[in-house]
């Protein structure tokens, strides 16, 4: 039994004081073929066609015999039985053949190839022009309501016959005449709506928001993609006679006539039939109708129906076991219960296809947080809640209205931040899905990971509508949407709760980093919301606001050192001085942190400086002391430059050792040790370009430390001493690791630091050797024997 829900019985009572009936389906349901049935009222015939579906072998016309839930998809006219008889009898009026005014074999080829990249959007395109007739009908009938009276609902519904392959899309809107037939689908790029929007525009009273989408009147040809043969029954509240427009893929010609047929006459409206080519039948899925309606559709301001099968679950009586009925007779006092067992039985019907209302058309004040989420989650797919969300309206120049998200978590995974091409925003036109496929035109991509839908009004629908690279108002929204995306990011890092921003920067914060070297007119933007490590703080990170805050008053620049690591940048060297003097200094220790710091160069008129490099000055200069020091080591230090050779730039003395000899620093202008140390990872193996990059290095030593003060003690009492020569080069080799550089010969620096231990431990723990002249007589004693000689003991008074 075809069943027709509560919803679509209400509707048909809403229509209006009229009575109808469902017929009976036969015993074997089709769902591709309808049969009709009539309902009589005050002597007049009104033509319904039921929900029930026959055997299907008909013509793709008996679709027209659907119910509607309202009298105006596939019929209603009204006539007495007479003239019904009579213009069944008439013979259908001749069919007038019309050329195309323009080739229509480049015009194929050009939609084919060139102006959709995406067959799919067929529908998308003839649902936008059904909305359009809607939208005109709505507007025409505020002004004149007797346009509207026969069919007073308006919507779009769609219904696939999948077994013959056939998609019929019927509206209730301002349909068309024949001679609107001829200019609007006869001439190609001719739209109807880009001349209702220039009558409007030419009005003085027009006013409103005349939201229209088609301007281009090229979407109905996209029906080709799919189709090889298109016929179009339209009814125009300004004819009494409605036409059929029927034209073919690769012909340069179409034909138009009147429509006679009263089971495929509607009141007012237009009905596409397309005759889907043999590569697109699957189109005509009515699963697949339903996924492409809520993809590109779900917005718009009409319901969109579509035909699907639905199930209902009920209970039947199941026959008796005819051995338990032999013990139910034998028993009689036992009382004897109905077997029941639950079936579900199959029906079709209509059902509402775009529920979802455009939450961005609301006013955001009436909006609660638990929507904005709601919508965020089906959206897009996710589980969680965002972490932020921001809804405003942009006007001026460019209108347009957004929604944008910041999700929980990444999605492709923490390192991923190359991925452009993410689906993460949504762009509609007029509430018309138009793409999700950006290559950076809507958000750089840095910003890839924020999601979110953006309509607009004033984007021009080019020939494609999704080439978009060229547009002006594009390039305006990008930036809107930029500073906007910001805001919101902002917000989060004010917010009391401190574990959203931290949730925040361990899924996204390599992103704002990524933005430092790609957007530098955002830099103002993007440096409050980085965090860091730092000296004073190894386990939160901190922002370069609160470094500043707490920089000393003689303090004149942010200082930072770049590592692989925590462990290994807090014992650098390099830190021994400036920890001494209380000064914080940034610990980077992810690959992209320096780069992004000298894409930033400063901030709030603090440059930053990393104390790897030469020419450190940390404000404390002392001209005697340096006079000093120079005089005492300076010969020493051309004595070391002569000895290490091309392998430093320069030798000097240090102003940022306490405890270490020395320290190998880079070049003012070159690659610090831990930038040499990425650029290798990334070499392919190939350093050879790389050696013009790793710049000068220079070699410092702290004239304070033991160490220094031998060698210079070496150097004035034997500058040619061998062990002074190796001590030279084992010192350098100890600062070339500890200042974070790779040693080009591991093996040599292992045998030099052998070397020196042997020296250092020598004879520490074990006993004296014996000298062979000891050993010798010690040999020649054990060999010669002597016999012992008695002696007596001498009596002396008495005593012994």
């Amino acid at each position: 039994m075809i069943r027709l829900s509560k919803r679509s019985v209400s509707t048909l009572l809403r229509a209006g004081d009229r009575s109808f009936r469902v017929a009976a389906a036969a015993s074997s349901i089709s769902r591709s073929s309808p049969s009709a049935t009539g309902v009589k009222r005050s002597g007049t015939e009104s033509r319904w066609y039921s929900s029930s579906l026959t055997n299907g072998t008909q013509s793709t016309r008996s679709l027209a015999h659907l119910n509607m839930k309202t009298n105006w998809f596939m019929g209603h006219r009204n006539e007495t039985s007479a003239a019904a008889s009579d213009s069944s009898s008439q013979a259908p009026p001749p069919a007038e053949k019309f050329e195309y005014q323009a080739e229509v074999s480049r015009l194929m080829d050009l939609i084919v190839n060139s102006l959709y990249s995406n067959k799919e959007v067929f529908l998308r395109e003839l649902i936008s022009n059904a909305s359009d007739a809607l939208d005109k009908l709505r507007y025409l009938s505020v002004t004149d309501s007797e346009i509207a009276k026969d069919t007073p609902n308006l919507d779009i519904r769609i219904y696939a016959d999948k077994e013959n392959g056939i998609i019929t899309l019927t509206d209730s809107g301002i349909g068309m005449t024949r001679q609107e037939l001829v200019d609007c689908l006869g001439t190609i790029a001719q739209s109807g709506t880009a001349k209702f929007m220039k009558a409007l525009k030419d009005s003085k009273d027009a006013g409103g928001d005349n939201n229209l989408i088609g301007q281009f009147g090229v979407g109905f040809y996209s029906a080709f993609l799919v189709a090889d043969r298109v016929i179009v029954s339209t009814k125009s509240p300004k004819s009494d006679k409605q036409y059929v427009w029927e034209g073919e893929a690769n012909s340069s010609s179409f034909t138009i006539q009147e429509d006679t047929d009263p089971q495929s006459l509607i009141p007012r409206g237009t009905r596409i039939t397309l005759h889907l080519k043999q590569d697109a039948k699957n189109f005509a899925d009515p699963e697949r109708i339903q996924k492409l309606v809520k993809n590109y559709s779900q917005f718009v301001s009409f319901p969109i129906y579509t035909w699907q099968e639905k199930g209902i679950t009920k209970e039947v009586e199941v026959e008796d076991d005819p051995n338990e009925l032999k013990k139910d007779d034998q028993d009689d006092q036992t009382e004897k219960k109905k077997k029941t067992k639950k079936v579900v039985e199959r029906y079709w019907d209509w059902e509402l296809t775009n529920e979802t209302q455009p939450i961005w058309l609301r006013n955001p004040k009436e909006v609660t947080t638990q929507e904005y989420n709601e919508f965020y989650r089906k959206a897009f797919n996710e589980y969680l809640d965002p972490l932020a969300s921001s809804h405003f309206t942009t006007e001026g120049e460019v209108e347009f209205r957004s929604i944008l998200y910041v999700p929980p978590v990444s999605p492709t995974g923490k390192d991923d931040i190359v991925n452009q091409k993410t689906k993460n925003i949504r762009l509609y036109v007029k509430r018309v899905f138009i793409s999700d496929d950006f290559d950076g035109e809507l958000f750089p991509r840095y910003l890839s990971f924020v999601k979110g839908v953006v309509d607009s009004h004033d984007l021009p629908l080019n020939v494609s509508r999704e080439i978009l690279q060229e547009s002006r108002i594009v390039r305006i929204m990008k930036k809107r949407l930029v500073r906007k995306a910001f805001d919101m990011i902002l917000g989060i890092s004010l917010s009391e709760n401190r574990e959203d921003y931290e949730n925040f920067w361990d899924n996204f914060g390599k992103h704002l980093k990524l933005g430092c070297i790609e957007d530098r007119e955002n830099h103002k933007r993007i440096a409050p919301l980085l965090r860091f490590f730092s000296s004073q703080s190894e386990n939160d990170m901190i922002s370069l606001d609160e470094y500043v805050e707490n920089m000393k008053p003689e303090q004149k620049a942010i200082y930072y050192i770049a590592s692989d690591s925590i462990t290994s940048v807090k014992n650098a060297p390099f830190l021994e001085k400036i920890l001494e003097k209380g000064l914080e200094v940034l610990f980077l220790v992810e690959p992209i942190d320096e780069v992004a710091i000298q894409s930033l160069k400063a901030y709030k008129d603090k440059d930053f400086v990393d104390i790897s490099k030469e020419d450190l000055d940390l404000g404390d200069k002392n001209e005697e002391k340096e006079a000093a020091e120079k005089k005492e080591f300076g010969q020493t230090c051309d004595w070391i430059k002569k000895r290490l050779g091309d392998k430093v730039a320069n030798v000097q003395i240090s102003n940022r050792l306490s405890s270490s000899p020395c320290v190998l620093v880079s070049g003012k202008f070159g690659w610090s040790a831990n930038m040499e140390r990425l650029m290798k990872a990334q070499s392919a193996g190939d350093t050879t370009s790389l050696e013009f990059m790793k710049g000068r290095r220079v070699f410092e030593i702290n004239p304070d430390h033991s160490i220094i003060k031998n060698i210079n003690a070496a150097y004035k009492s034997n500058p040619n001493d061998e062990d002074a020569m190796k001590a030279i080069d084992l010192m350098y080799d100890a600062a070339l690791v500890s200042s974070g550089f790779t040693p080009e010969n591991p093996a040599e620096l292992g045998g030099k630091i052998y070397e020196m231990m042997g020296i250092a431990l020598s004879g520490k723990w074990s006993s004296p050797e014996v000298q062979p002249q000891q050993q010798e007589m010690a040999h020649s004693h054990n060999e010669d024997t002597f016999e012992a000689e008695v002696v007596e003991p001498v009596e002396v008074d008495g005593k012994k």
